[in-house]
Parts: structure tokens; sequence; C-alpha cells
């Protein structure tokens, strides 16, 4: 499943990862490095597989079962918020 940010939802690049802003809500998320990594990878239309490979390649010393947990955890955040929707 490739995912793409809401329409009103806009993504700012910081130093410690990326803001979404809701224009609907007024709400904001600040998403650290990790999480970034995992919704970048997402919008360039990577599969659950490729985000944790993308995982792994920015942190070596992940395994292959952490980075595949975490990529599937912060992939159904952002969808449960909201911030994400099927293309």
């Amino acid at each position: 499943m490739t995912l793409t940010l809401r329409p009103d939802v806009c993504a700012t690049d910081t130093p410690d990862g990326m803001v979404l802003l809701d224009e609907v809500t007024g709400r904001y998320w600040q998403l650290n490095r990790t999480a970034a990594l995992v919704l970048r990878s997402l919008l360039d239309g990577a599969e659950p597989p490729g985000t944790a490979r993308a995982l792994r390649e920015a942190y070596p010393r992940l395994t292959a079962e952490r980075a595949g947990t975490d990529s599937a955890a912060i992939t159904d955040q952002l969808l449960a918020a909201r911030l994400v929707v099927p293309r």
C-alpha cells in the first residue's frame, strides 16, 4: 500500500526530523528522524519492506525484525492520526 499526505496536511523538514500540520484542525505533529525517514520512504512510493530497508540502511545496527516492527508502528500511527491516506 503506497501512501500520500492528506491534501490538507503540510510537511516541513527540520534539523531533527519533520513537522506535520493539519490545516483543518490546526494540530501539528513533530516526527523524529526515524519517523521522518519512514514517512519520506512512504511518500516516495515504498511499500512496508522498503521502509524497513531504508531504516536498516540509515541505522546499520538495527535488526531486520526491529526495522520491520518500527516501520509498521510508525505507518500505523500516521494512518491512525489520519495524516496519510492510500494513493
